[in-house]
């Protein structure tokens, strides 16, 4: 099987592969990373050594400074089975960014995780066996239906556009 390529459509190949047998989705990130027991230096690596809050846990950005330790994770999905990788990205919109810091890293995040997951995935695709990538853009820890507030309940502390916007912007980093 050739390469895939961010403009090739593979619609028609997962099509058919959906056809012939059940594809399996790949497994959890954040509690595949947590394995790691890596620590706060670790998360930083050496670009966000002097960055001036807390990102321990923040495991998205480890497409950014430990994309080996994503790419391990990717495999071992792989190897286990795996025909559908899901890209380390389910915290990578720039709302759930803020809390590190790195709001202004979304798009980045995103390219990056995804790019990482297609890497892996052309390492393991056969003609009779492709892999895929999924991205994978979760929630927000923002709402635009609940208050975070029991005494104000009509209060919220984002927009259906600002949710919008942050989608948008993980998604298009996620198909560059």
């Amino acid at each position: 099987m050739s390469e895939a390529t961010s403009t090739e459509d593979l619609s028609p190949t997962l099509h058919a592969q959906m056809q012939d047998r059940i594809l399996i989705l790949d497994g959890a990130y954040g509690t595949a990373l947590q394995g790691y027991n890596l620590k706060e230096a670790d998360y930083r690596g050496e670009r966000f050594a002097n960055h001036d809050a807390p990102v321990q846990g923040n495991h998205d950005m480890l497409n950014l400074t430990q994309p080996h330790i994503v790419q391990e994770v990717h495999a071992n999905y792989i190897e286990a089975g795996a025909d559908i990788l899901s890209t380390n990205t389910f915290a990578a919109t720039s709302i759930a960014q803020a809390d590190f810091g790195l709001e202004h890293l979304a798009y980045e995040i995103n390219k990056a995780g995804a790019e990482i997951a297609r890497e892996v995935a052309d390492q393991y695709s056969t003609t009779d066996r492709p892999k895929f990538v999924a991205g994978s853009i979760g929630p927000t820890n923002r709402s635009a239906s609940l208050s975070p507030d029991v005494e104000r309940p009509g209060f919220r502390n984002t927009s259906f556009d600002e949710l919008a916007e942050v989608y948008r912007e993980a998604a298009e980093g996620l198909i560059a």
